[in-house]
């Protein structure tokens, strides 16, 4: 499976054009535009599935920095500062580590 089997190819087209800038990123306004946000917990758990590249289980800050160019290959690197923040938001128990829930 495939991201774009569950997210339109327009829908994150538009997320990355959003994003391109550095330090444009947005975790929240990305799942918004993407359409994240409006799947379903299952979809949602396919998705991290997806995102998560060494299949740990969780996404650690090196995978994380590398989030927009698992939707596409030629997308730009999150800068560090994005990536800390987005791991800040999404790190619930501190262990630097992102899990599915």
């Amino acid at each position: 499976m495939s991201l774009t089997d569950i997210l339109s190819p327009s829908d994150i087209a538009a997320a990355l054009r959003d994003c391109q800038a550095p330090d444009s990123f947005s975790p929240k306004k990305f799942f918004q535009i993407s359409g994240m946000s409006k799947k379903s917990s299952s979809q949602l758990k396919e998705i991290f599935r997806i995102l998560d590249n060494d299949q740990s289980g969780f996404i650690e800050e090196d995978e994380l920095k590398y989030f927009l160019q698992r939707f596409e290959c030629g997308a730009r690197v999150l800068t560090t500062s994005e990536t800390k923040t987005f791991l800040a938001a999404a790190d619930h128990d501190g262990d630097g580590k992102i899990g599915a829930e």
